[in-house]
């Protein structure tokens, strides 16, 4: 009996896919809003909490020099959702699956575990951002607010039971709480935009800006959102002509465009204002969300900033826990091919999150919280690197994606966005790394972090070079095979003579039995063993030994009984080095065919006697006949 908590699927979010039809008749934008929605909900990914603690620090720590690290991020944002929309399109599959269908299932579970890692810092930063706008709302002490985040856990479920458009209308709502919040927030800031412009213009990063840049990138381009759009994209049900293909395609980046850059201007947003009110007047220590909310109103003369601070904290991080729960659905039945209970599902996702919250608040204090917000975003853009090249590698394969392949400027393109996000990461990791090898003491976490790296590189090289081996390969056999012959000549020169190579064992008369199929009475037969004693080493045919005299009498008996039965046989010794010696005597005798034994034998004997039916093989220009024995 199938258990109602665990299900296996096929479909990516099956209880929604396909349930919006794009194919039915609609005129002018109707035509369009019914491919709309999906980027939205990634949208949300991209103003979580975790975002808003990037920018705060940016802004009051570096003014609006950091502006250009989040245009680029949203530029590279819209290039790899537009190809995780494209995969999940074109090959109605999402990025879990198609890493299930590419790699080794240990590679596979490697990725998985990243990927689950990803979503919990993910659900981390929406419990804090969720909890701290409820304590800066109504004082509630933080513990407090993130206990009750449990609760949230099962507003999914009640909009999911109105389908996959209700949900995506709820999201824009929340999108649009954060929006009209932070507009009037920059109205009340006046930030000059002279100054605003020039942080549009790319500086160099180092130390403290360098960590914080990475943050923002690992806040902005999120790892989960490139399994979640490749699988809100086939909530749409779409003809599998290519016309209709390239039309959701189309429609599809309209809708990231749309939507990632309302996200961009969220994120802005709060840079500027952090830049405009804290940078300026000096407070550049500002780092917490809590100190910004505090200062908003004295620094801007309104008690209605702070107030939409919060409401907006609570709306992005409530909007953020929707679309991590459906992440880890799709994680979760694409690499296992597993559906549990949804509401189990958000349970254990939350506590995940809910934990280190919990533990941090109890052991660090309330102070650490804004530390461990940022920590979450570094988490999120190291793994980055994990989900970026395979959806690369997928959508450039021509043979699955067809004409729709990604371009090469495209893919120039990607591969650059990955080899920026690789270096940043690798970059800010080995820095940080780096201070605990030069600190006194710490061996336990030397060795953790070295084991750790080392996993790391195995992981990475085998995950970004195994497509292109197994392509290569794939190729290469592909060009093995020419055209199908004209079967117009099916005669072969006749089989007059046929050597034998005998062991002397028991295997011997098998040997001679499937001889004696191939020539009949009509062919000659050629009866040959090779002497390996040390005699026969050092003597050759001079060697009159024990163990040559009796080989030389059964290759004579066993001639003999042949002779008899009517078929015509020879026989000859061999001596000292096998595969030279059988060569020798197949030519000398201008043999049309050889038959040889093959012992099956595995591991070291394999090598040892395998060898020598390969390199007798590749030394004669006649059939070889291998009998397994």
């Amino acid at each position: 009996m199938q258990s109602s908590f665990i299900q296996h699927t096929e479909q990516s979010l099956s209880d929604v896919h396909e349930t919006v039809d794009t194919s039915a008749k609609r005129k002018g934008f109707r035509r369009i809003l019914a491919y709309m929605g999906p980027a939205y909900l990634v949208s949300v990914g991209y103003m979580d909490p975790g975002n808003w603690a990037t920018d705060l620090q940016g802004g009051a720590k570096f003014g609006y020099q950091l502006i250009w690290v989040l245009l680029m991020s949203n530029l590279m944002a819209l290039l790899l959702q537009g190809l995780s929309a494209r995969l999940g399109i074109v090959r109605r599959k999402d990025l879990a699956q198609a890493n299930r269908e590419a790699y080794p299932p240990l590679i596979n579970f490697c990725l998985y575990v990243l990927a689950e890692i990803a979503i919990a810092a993910c659900d981390l930063a929406e419990v804090l951002g969720m909890a701290l706008g409820i304590h800066l709302l109504t004082g509630l002490p933080l513990i407090w607010g993130v206990a009750l985040t449990v609760l949230d856990t099962f507003l999914l479920l009640w909009l999911q039971r109105f389908g996959i458009r209700k949900l995506e209308a709820f999201i824009i709502a929340l999108v649009a709480i954060i929006g009209l919040s932070f507009l009037i927030e920059i109205f009340l800031a006046k930030p000059p935009m002279y100054e605003v412009i020039t942080g549009f213009v790319p500086s160099f990063l180092h130390d403290d800006a360098l960590y914080i840049a990475v943050g923002i990138i690992g806040a902005t381009v999120m790892p989960h959102n490139l399994y979640l759009h490749s699988a809100l994209v086939q909530t749409r049900k779409i003809k599998g002509d290519e016309a209709s293909i390239k039309k959701a395609i189309k429609y599809n980046i309209a809708d990231s465009t749309i939507a990632l850059n309302a996200a961009f201007f969220v994120n802005a947003a709060i840079l500027v204002l952090a830049a405009t009110v804290f940078f300026k007047s000096g407070n550049t220590h500002v780092a917490k969300i809590e100190d910004a909310h505090t200062l908003l109103s004295p620094l801007l003369g309104s008690k209605l900033a702070p107030l939409l601070f919060a409401i907006a904290l609570i709306a992005a991080g409530q909007s953020s826990t929707v679309t991590g729960t459906l992440a880890g659905q799709i994680v979760m039945e694409g690499y296992l091919k597993l559906r549990i209970n949804p509401w189990l599902r958000r349970l254990l996702t939350r506590l995940l999150a809910i934990i280190p919250a919990i533990l941090t608040i109890l052991i660090l204090g309330d102070d650490k919280i804004d530390a461990l917000l940022v920590l979450s975003q570094v988490i999120l853009s190291i793994q980055l690197g994990f989900a970026v090249i395979p959806l690369i590698h997928f959508v450039s394969d021509k043979k699955t994606m067809g004409v729709f392949a990604i371009k090469p400027l495209t893919k120039i393109a990607a591969w650059l966005v990955a080899i920026v996000l690789i270096f940043l990461n690798v970059k800010m990791v080995a820095e940080q790394c780096m201070e605990v090898y030069q600190s006194n003491g710490n061996i336990i976490w030397k060795i953790i972090i070295a084991v750790a790296a080392i996993g790391f590189v195995w992981l990475f090289s085998v995950m970004t070079f195994q497509p292109l081996i197994a392509k290569r390969n794939s190729l290469r056999n592909s060009r093995l095979h020419n055209e199908p012959a004209h079967l117009n000549n099916l005669s072969i020169k006749a089989v007059n003579k046929i050597a034998v190579a005998l062991d002397f064992s028991e295997n011997d008369e098998k040997l001679i039995a499937y001889a004696v199929a191939q020539g009949k009475k009509e062919a000659a037969y050629i009866l040959l063993h090779i002497v390996e004693s040390v005699s026969a080493g050092y003597l050759g045919k001079e060697s009159d030994d024990d163990e040559t005299r009796k080989d030389l009498q059964r290759l004579e008996l066993y001639a003999q009984q042949l002779n008899g039965l009517g078929f015509n046989t020879e026989y000859e010794l061999g001596y000292n080095k096998r595969i030279k010696e059988i060569v020798r005597i197949v030519k000398n005798t201008d043999a049309d065919l050889l038959i040889m034994g093959a012992h099956r034998h595995k591991g070291l004997k394999d090598y040892l006697f395998g060898e020598t039916i390969e390199d007798v093989r590749h030394e004669l220009n006649i059939p070889v006949l291998i009998v397994n024995v």
